[in-house]
């Protein structure tokens, strides 16, 4: 189980323990500046940090093993634009949107995605990046487009446990996007998937789709989820297709984040909101909601989470799941933090006081 975890703030990173008794606050990191995303990285005891500090730009820290000090690293960047690109976008990174491991035949390996929406990958450890330029190339990506943000932007990296030359990644708006060969070749993985926000012949368009977040079942690869701006999917098929999930109780269509048990592939996590005009849990109280059987039920849980006069949003990487898939951790938009050490059935309150929270991790 794990004893240690991490939680990324607009004001900065906070680490905490496991004692018998609690989960307690150890040590801050980067104090005041905002981390846009944490990794802990499992196959060596490394740990990242991205900051977004605004006119200073994007930056990345690493912890070695046994260390207590952070080194500043190379920070992903693009290429100079050519001079006779129509490329409306600007190649800048403006954010580290995500971070991910290679896979444990891969040590050194990285990936991260970014605002706007590139790929990057370093083979040591972040020391130097290079921008995947066959995703940043495909003709669909004029498709792409800004959700929450102006840009669109890559938030979801799910490297494959079978083939770490594998993965998906997921584009706000710009659908889901596999690989098998690292990065060398693309294909469109969002078919079966829907854009209500689009006109009613483009809504299938794959290349539109907004996905805001994609995981995978680390046992079972093939399984992934995916929680969309209109609904929630879900494939069976490491992507092939996608099916719209919808259970005989009505759960919310609109949310950012899920997580998925990491040994069984039936059992997901959801945080519902209100649709994206109103961006507040439904009727202002918070919930998290789980199904144990693919999406044919979902459970609605409750415990320790305020019902009244809640505001509190969940970011795409504010939930996580232990390596045992029963610790669950929570952080808010309004900065509130919660354990759960039954799955989610019973949640307890770590903190009512912190920045807004943009992602947390276990170590």
């Amino acid at each position: 189980m794990s004893d240690r975890a991490y939680i990324a703030t607009r004001k900065g990173l906070f680490e905490l323990y496991r004692t018998h008794e609690a989960w307690l606050f150890d040590r801050q990191h980067f104090l005041g500046d905002p981390v846009s995303m944490v990794l802990p990285d499992r196959r060596d005891g490394s740990v990242y940090a991205a900051l977004h500090l605004g006119h200073f730009g994007a930056k990345l820290h690493r912890r070695d093993p046994g260390s207590a000090e952070w080194t500043e690293i190379a920070t992903p960047a693009f290429p100079p634009k050519p001079a006779d690109s129509s490329d409306p976008v600007e190649w800048k990174v403006r954010q580290i949107w995500s971070l991910a491991a290679g896979g444990p035949d891969q040590p050194g390996v990285l990936w991260a995605g970014t605002l706007p929406g590139g790929l990057f990958r370093s083979d040591d450890r972040g020391d130097s990046w290079r921008l995947v330029d066959a995703l940043w190339n495909v003709p669909e990506r004029a498709q792409w487009m800004g959700g929450g943000y102006e840009v669109p932007g890559i938030h979801s990296i799910c490297v494959d446990p079978r083939d770490s030359d594998s993965l998906i990644v997921g584009v706000s708006c710009g659908g889901a996007w596999l690989t098998n060969d690292g990065g060398a070749s693309w294909s469109l993985r969002a078919k079966g998937m829907n854009a209500a926000y689009m006109p009613p012949e483009l809504a299938g368009e794959q290349a539109v789709q907004d996905p805001h977040c994609i995981v995978r079942c680390a046992a079972e690869p093939d399984k992934l989820w995916c929680q969309h701006h209109n609904g929630i999917w879900r494939s069976v098929d490491n992507g092939a297709s996608w099916t719209e999930i919808r259970p005989a109780a009505p759960v919310s269509n609109f949310g950012f984040v899920t997580a998925v048990h990491p040994h069984d592939g039936e059992t997901a996590w959801f945080v519902p909101a209100e649709a994206d005009s109103k961006r507040i849990p439904p009727r202002a109280g918070l919930a998290v909601t789980r199904t144990t059987d693919g999406g044919r039920h979902f459970t609605a849980w409750r415990g320790g989470l305020p019902q009244q006069h809640c505001y509190d949003l969940i970011y795409r990487h504010g939930l996580a799941v232990s390596a045992d898939g029963q610790l669950l951790l929570m952080g808010s938009t309004t900065g509130n933090a919660w354990v759960s050490e039954d799955a989610g059935g019973q949640w307890q309150p770590l903190s009512a006081h912190l920045p807004p929270i943009y992602a947390v991790s276990f170590a």
